[in-house]
């Protein structure tokens, strides 16, 4: 993906200077629609007068608006909450940090990427557990069912299974079929980009899609017994990141 001179200035004109800002959403899944939003993630470094009271302001920033023609929704933590959301079970953070789909860098940006190898556990799995059936719930309660969130259960359920097994963040459903072959994504994928005319299911498919749904969360399940990641980050992992924080603190990262 080329990525818009548009999103460099949007990223510009955030009001906190920002560690990283990459791109989520269907764009990094591998599925955006013609009228797909543009998902703007990031972590940004509060000034020390933000942070030194009893009350942190702007520790999270939200805009969803749009910008120039695009439609945009952009969140972005303060760095320390970011880190603090690293240290857990989330799995959006990571595919936000680890995200292709790169606006912005930085040397901090590289240094946590490299820290955040320890943040990769097996308890991760929960999170894709967990949003595959609400995912599911969702696809089941709606008439006409879309292929939207048909899609986002495939895409976090074959994620967990690939993140279980080889401690990778891959959240691009394109690339992880290169190893699943499910033959019924790429049809999937096609009704999806081409728009709302071909995003919709017949209910004859419904049961296909049920039984692997459940046929892939045991085979999740099972990579999550077998797999050698840690438990949870260990004391390294706890001691770099707060290193790395003290150090954007102090605006001597990078020197």
């Amino acid at each position: 993906m080329i990525i818009d001179p548009l999103l460099h200035r949007i990223v510009a004109a955030q009001p906190y200077p920002l560690v990283f800002a990459t791109i989520s959403g269907a764009h990094l899944y591998g599925f955006p629609s013609p009228d797909s939003d543009f998902d703007l993630r990031g972590a940004h470094l509060l000034p020390l007068e933000k942070i030194a009271g009893l009350k942190v302001q702007d520790e999270t920033i939200e805009d969803s608006r749009i910008i120039e023609g695009l439609e945009m929704d952009i969140v972005s933590h303060d760095v320390k909450k970011f880190f603090g959301l690293l240290l857990k079970k989330n799995g959006y953070v990571l595919e936000q940090l680890y995200s292709p789909l790169v606006v912005q860098s930085s040397s901090a940006h590289e240094e946590l990427k490299e820290i955040c190898q320890g943040c990769i556990t097996r308890n991760h799995s929960h999170h894709y557990f967990g949003f595959a059936e609400t995912q599911l719930k969702l696809f089941l309660k709606e008439s006409p069912r879309r292929v939207k969130p048909l899609l986002y259960i495939y895409r976090v359920l074959l994620t967990g299974i690939w993140l279980m097994r080889t401690g990778r963040i891959e959240a691009n459903l394109v690339t992880l079929n290169e190893s699943f072959r499910l033959p019924q994504l790429p049809d999937l994928i096609a009704r999806k980009l081409s728009g709302p005319e071909q995003s919709t299911l017949s209910d004859a498919d419904v049961s296909f899609h049920e039984r692997e749904y459940e046929r892939l969360r045991l085979v999740l399940q099972e990579s999550h017994h077998q797999s050698t990641l840690p438990e949870s980050p260990g004391e390294a992992t706890h001691a770099a990141l707060n290193d790395l924080l003290i150090q954007l603190r102090l605006g001597t990262a990078g020197r």
